[in-house]
């Protein structure tokens, strides 16, 4: 199945049967399940949702099919065109709309498209509402407007800029540090819409940016996930031109991920820990982030007289308990960022602004920074899942096996070791199992993910 649906989204293939991928039919179904979900929520006369997306190849073609269908149920569009994900979110309080439409598969490949939908803060849905929409989708019970009462597209592209003013103006991006310390900066935006937002927010803090992969032609010139092994050249252009550090993003622009000076990676797990330090300092209190993500972030917040606490995988997750528990920041350790102060959503904008007020304030190399922190080492690997495969029974067996070790059942299986824990769970966006192992030691993380590898596949032949 290349077609999931989730509370992440509608996501999918280009291409191929109806129903199995995202087709141009898929696509205007579950536009048309959105459009009459948002008249569900209010009853008033004009419904106005805000529509944006990555540069992937079939984006376009994607958001035309999902605006006309917005407009022939009479609801009025917004239309950013080329955007990001944080952008979006924020668009739909600023434009008092009843909601937004991401149209990106995040960190996919060029193949995947999907719909990712927000209600009328900018926030994701959440499963009882993603459920619902599910739910109208199947029953094909979607009613159209009238010739007279179809909706207009208005076409908004300052949004980016908007947002970059939004940044500028936090309480603690230290515009005038940043401008001084004249931080040289490599950027990979994944010829992405990163390529657009990133080298303009830095430009206007005064740095000096090289742009690599900065066209947003949706040709991504590596896997876009933001991992060591697809950012070699990365690595050689920060080494080439004497940069501070370099920048990476995924397609959307809501994860992201440092290298220091040498070409090193700082560990997309620790971009979370350094900002939620330098916001701890000023604003001290609690922080989340999700099952997956280091215990870094613990140990920074506890340093600070903070509380962490863990949530289910997914940004829906982390935000609902980070209202619970009143936090000054949060997140996913695969480098998303979520500053209230800003809004309820992974922003890499905001991200970046804290991380060089950070770096200007500490007035040390990115190198000499990491090394501040705890050092913890994770392995993140997966296995596909082939039709039929028992998923929940292999999870319930793994359960039972370590039951006396502790164990958290609120999202997959995690087990926490004195020294180590393994995290197994069913991804919502790729049909496969993850398997996130955090050790003292690389090789330890690693051999703890192979372990659990070949015990998931002995149950499975059994």
């Amino acid at each position: 199945m290349t077609l999931i649906k989730s509370i992440s989204g509608i996501r999918g293939t280009i291409g191929g049967q109806v129903g199995d991928n995202l087709t141009p039919i898929d696509a205007v179904k579950f536009a048309s399940a959105y459009g009459t979900w948002i008249m569900q929520q209010r009853d008033k006369e004009d419904y106005k949702v805000v529509v944006g997306r990555d540069a992937r190849i079939s984006g376009k073609m994607i958001q035309n099919l999902v605006m006309n269908t917005l407009i022939g149920m009479g609801i009025h569009v917004v239309d950013l065109g080329l955007s990001t994900t944080p952008t979006v979110e924020l668009a739909v309080p600023m434009e008092h709309a009843d909601g937004g439409i991401i149209l990106t598969a995040s960190h996919n490949p060029k193949q995947w498209n999907a719909l990712k939908l927000l209600n009328h803060k900018g926030e994701f849905l959440d499963g009882e509402e993603g459920a619902k929409i599910l739910e109208i989708a199947e029953s094909d019970s979607m009613s159209f407007a009238d010739v007279d009462s179809l909706g207009k597209i208005t076409k908004n592209q300052a949004y980016i800029d908007l947002h970059i003013i939004e940044v500028l103006d936090l309480q603690l991006v230290n515009v005038r540090a940043i401008e001084h310390a004249r931080f040289r900066v490599v950027v990979d935006g994944v010829n992405s819409t990163g390529g657009i937002a990133i080298p303009l927010l830095l430009e206007r803090l005064g740095v000096d940016v090289i742009k690599l992969y900065c066209e947003p032609n949706g040709q991504f010139p590596h896997n876009p996930e933001p991992l060591k092994e697809h950012l070699t050249d990365l690595s050689e252009a920060v080494k080439k031109h004497k940069a501070d550090f370099g920048i990476v993003v995924d397609p959307d622009v809501d994860r992201l991920a440092f290298m220091d000076e040498n070409g090193e990676m700082f560990g997309e797990e620790y971009t979370l820990v350094a900002c939620a330090d330098y916001v701890l300092s000023r604003t001290p209190g609690n922080t989340v982030s999700n099952m997956s993500s280091t215990r870094a972030l613990r140990d920074v917040t506890e340093k600070h007289g903070g509380t962490y606490e863990a949530s289910a995988v997914g940004e829906v997750n982390v935000v609902k308990l980070m209202k619970k528990n009143k936090v000054v920041i949060g997140g996913e350790g695969n480098g998303g960022i979520i500053y209230p102060e800003s809004h309820y959503g992974r922003d890499a904008l905001v991200g970046v602004a804290l991380f060089l007020s950070l770096l200007a304030d500490k007035q040390m190399k990115v190198s000499e920074l990491r090394k501040t922190y705890p050092n913890y080492f994770m392995s993140k690997k997966k296995i596909e899942l082939t039709v039929g495969l028992d998923v929940d029974g292999i999870l319930i067996e793994i359960e039972k096996r370590y039951q006396n070790e502790q164990l958290t059942t609120i999202d997959g299986v995690k087990i926490d070791f004195p020294e180590s824990w393994v995290h197994l769970r069913k991804s919502n966006t790729e049909p496969i199992i993850r398997i996130y192992t955090e050790a003292k030691s690389q090789q330890e993380a690693d051999t703890l993910a192979d372990k659990f590898i070949k015990e998931i596949s002995d149950i499975a032949k059994k």
